[in-house]
């Protein structure tokens, strides 16, 4: 197949997150800023005078930049929302994200563009040709098979669906990351049971925890396998990247603005190799296996492989809370310097311990992540096998840190028995 430009979109809930995702090879990047986003709650989002720096980091970077402004609007949040607007146009945010017509109108009135979040439920041709005035990116409903989706991108080249740009319309779908039970994540259990309403971006999450089925009638429990019957596994789709691409799609969209940097670094970096192995004409079994064993490693509350693109029913259950990731870090300390002549870093140990052989990650606003493995240990300027707290070492390192830089201690996780 004729290469063509597969954009790899990441999250980014914060410098450290933005930063992992530009190193770890995304085309572009989407956030949050203010309460007007889908993550309002579950994440630091940035502010609007995060703005300019955000774009500005981007450009040099090459890689486009897109604010989320996807949530219900009343009509108290319509100032804010122009405001946020205003503000993107002005520092130079490629599009805003959207999922309330105020947010397209006003867009459109200012001339910024704008992509159509999966809110919109766009779920066939028409609708596309519908939002195509206001979007040339759509993204479409979560629930749909690739064969609805090829579909769809054909005719979109057949019926020539351009957008406002005067380009055909791109398709962009989610790959990888969090599901739930909801159409396209429109869902009201949160506001029902707790006033924090999951449209505005507050969802609480009831649906991660466990529950016990209990006979009205008679008062009897009754005994269900999993006690997380509302909590779908992950989505994960590295073993048919090559589907999608085949199937039309232009952007293929990370969630995670919640997730910590490594789950940035490491899942863009698996899907950016993926499409690069699919046009080299290297995208095999024995690949998708390595990607998988490292998605494996960060957050992730197991895989549903395929989801709904390959037709199957929801019905993979996480059964368990929480992450089931392979791997989890735990915190050591601070950087204190690092000399660049050298390559030396130097930390100050305020808790646990770090030896040699460790895995260890290091995360900062500028740094991003950077992931090695301790191979040689010095404690207060002595070779040494083992830090301990309140200790300060210093270890090779090829990649600059900056002053203030976080360590990490990476370990395998130790897998806890379902109660």
């Amino acid at each position: 197949m004729q290469k063509r430009f597969i954009d790899i979109m990441a999250p980014a809930g914060s410098y450290e997150s933005l930063m992992a995702a530009l190193h770890a090879g995304a085309s572009s990047v989407y956030f949050g800023v203010e309460q007007l986003n889908m993550r309002a709650r579950a994440t630091n989002n940035f502010h609007l005078e995060d703005l300019p720096k955000i774009a500005a980091i981007c450009k040099k970077e090459k890689v486009k930049t897109y604010l989320t402004v996807n949530t219900i609007l009343y009509d108290h949040d319509i100032v804010l929302m122009k405001k946020i607007c205003d503000a993107a146009k002005t520092a130079g945010i490629d599009a805003v994200i959207a999922s309330d017509f105020a947010v397209l109108q006003y867009a459109q009135q200012i001339g910024q563009p704008v992509h159509i979040s999966t809110q919109m439920n766009i779920s066939n041709v028409e609708s596309v040709r519908f939002f195509a005035q206001y979007a040339d990116v759509l993204v479409l409903a979560r629930e749909l098979t690739l064969s609805q989706i090829k579909e769809i991108c054909e005719q979109i080249q057949k019926q020539n669906i351009r957008g406002p740009s005067g380009e055909l319309v791109k398709i962009e779908v989610f790959v990888h990351g969090a599901l739930c039970v909801a159409v396209s994540g429109k869902c009201y259990m949160s506001l029902a049971t707790y006033n924090a309403s999951a449209n505005r971006g507050a969802c609480l999450q009831n649906c991660r925890r466990s529950y016990k089925l209990t006979d009205d009638e008679t008062g009897e429990e009754l005994v269900v396998d999993n006690k997380y019957i509302m909590s779908p596994k992950d989505l994960c789709t590295i073993g048919f990247v090559d589907k999608l691409i085949d199937a039309g799609i232009s952007v293929m969209k990370i969630e995670g603005r919640g997730k910590a940097p490594e789950y940035v670094a490491t899942v863009t970096a698996a899907y950016k190799e993926a499409v690069e192995s699919y046009f080299a004409g290297t995208y095999t079994q024995e690949k998708i296996q390595e990607w998988t064993k490292k998605l494996e490693t960060v957050y992730n509350r197991g895989f549903w492989q395929g989801g709904y693109y390959l037709g199957k029913k929801l019905g993979e259950w996480s059964g368990a809370y929480g992450s089931q990731a392979t791997k989890e870090k735990k915190y050591l300390g601070t950087a204190k310097n690092y000399y660049p002549k050298a390559k030396i870093a130097h930390f100050v140990l305020e808790a646990g311990e770090i030896k040699t052989g460790d895995e260890i990650i290091i995360t900062g606003p500028t740094t991003g992540v950077v992931q090695t493995t301790i191979d040689e240990l010095s404690v207060q300027d002595k070779r040494a096998i083992i830090g301990k707290k309140g200790e300060e070492i210093t270890f090779p390192l090829l990649q600059k840190i900056r002053k203030n830089d976080k360590l990490f201690v990476v370990k395998e996780k130790i897998a806890e028995k379902n109660a």
